[in-house]
């Protein structure tokens, strides 16, 4: 035992172990010892004569390597947190309160999670919205910081965000459209992040209606490439928004095909590579995405040398990104430029390589398509030809 502490059934458990079971059950569990009902947010009493008897011990076995348990940290004090909670509805209280609120949720995972017992979440999602209404940002990066510290996926989490969908989504758009100097940018940097979790939980409705506008301020944020993470958060909120055909015409239209290609040429690291390829395969299921593709002139060939280069995940989505070009968009000079920067050459690999055997199967799907151009290329073997050609 570190912090040894005791149950209203007169047990006494290690403060850690005994919250951890705790949380195991709904509203009522049991004491382990006794097996009478302990309710989840039963108080648990601090054993100060244990925790003494624990650390004269390790004092007399210092000679053996024991160390000396430190005196922990008083829990925190529920009153306590929602004084700072109602302090958040006065002006020259609110920035303080948040200060004091950030510096708990940092201190502990025990202070994070009695901080979304008490509703901090709903407080700090109420307050950004207040934020962007009254047009003012004072004690906004806090709150941000705040909520991505103690968010979690619940069914309240997912109740509030879908009760104030339109809200939530237009002022973290507003704070994704500010000027971007130095502490902008870090706010800019937290709202994605926080935006990331919202659209975890989304609902359907939520996701249906985003606007132009919302995607643009998102491909912006990727052309500028402001910190790794913030990349990471842009892309995992276009992927949560691919599913729906009028997201990938609006994404489009906003120029996102353009600019993942132009992302992925400044070699990214490998997980960020894969949600590139994840977006640009949904992408070009569309024709105005295949199109934005074919338009830049490094598309083709940054597809192809990535494949068998990175990842499985990035060889399914790159093959199924020219398998895509091939079937619906294979112009004469769009053919021609695969065999010339290496894509068949590449396709032709995949054919050959240890993949899955659906992989192999689209790859000589693509060589079938068009044998008859690419047939006196001398990056096609004899043999391959005589196999795989229909």
């Amino acid at each position: 035992m570190k912090d040894p502490v005791t149950t209203i059934t007169g047990i006494s458990y290690d403060r850690e172990s005994i919250e951890q079971w705790l949380n195991t059950g709904k509203e009522y569990t049991t004491c382990p010892v006794t097996k009478q009902p302990l309710p989840r947010n039963c108080e648990l009493t601090s054993n100060h004569t244990l925790r003494r008897l624990i650390q004269a011990w390790c004092t007399q076995n210092a000679i053996n390597g024991v160390e000396r348990i430190p005196t922990p940290k008083s829990p925190l004090d529920r009153n306590h947190l929602l004084k700072l909670v109602r302090d958040l509805q006065v002006d020259n209280l609110c920035l303080s309160s948040l200060k004091k609120m950030e510096a708990l949720a940092m201190e502990s995972e025990r202070n994070r999670k009695c901080m979304e017992d008490m509703a901090v979440v709903k407080a700090m999602v109420l307050l950004i919205i207040r934020c962007y209404k009254d047009g003012k940002a004072i004690g906004l990066e806090e709150a941000l910081r705040i909520l991505s510290l103690v968010w979690t996926p619940s069914t309240q989490t997912r109740v509030l965000i879908n009760e104030n969908h339109d809200s939530i989504i237009n002022s973290l758009t507003w704070v994704l459209r500010c000027e971007s100097d130095g502490n902008q940018l870090a706010l800019k940097n937290s709202a994605l992040l926080v935006l990331k979790k919202v659209f975890e939980v989304a609902s359907t409705r939520l996701l249906e209606g985003l606007k132009l506008e919302f995607f643009k301020e998102i491909v912006k944020l990727l052309r500028n490439n402001i910190s790794q993470q913030a990349t990471k958060s842009a892309l995992h909120v276009l992927i949560e928004s691919c599913p729906w055909g009028r997201n990938r015409m609006k994404m489009v239209e906003a120029n996102a095909v353009f600019e993942l290609i132009e992302l992925e040429l400044g070699k990214p690291e490998k997980n960020i590579t894969e949600l590139i390829f994840n977006l640009l395969a949904q992408l070009c299921s569309c024709a105005d995405g295949r199109s934005q593709f074919l338009s830049h002139s490094g598309a083709i060939a940054m597809v192809s040398k990535r494949i068998l280069r990175v990842s499985p995940a990035t060889d399914d989505r790159g093959v199924h990104i020219l398998y895509s070009i091939s079937k619906f968009w294979a112009t004469n000079e769009v053919v021609l430029e695969m065999l010339r920067v290496g894509a068949v050459t590449k396709i032709c690999m995949v054919v050959q390589a240890d993949c899955e055997k659906y992989l192999k199967e689209k790859a000589k799907g693509i060589l079938r398509l068009h044998s008859t151009v690419w047939n006196n290329s001398p990056c096609i073997g004899v043999y391959l030809l005589t196999r795989y050609r229909t």
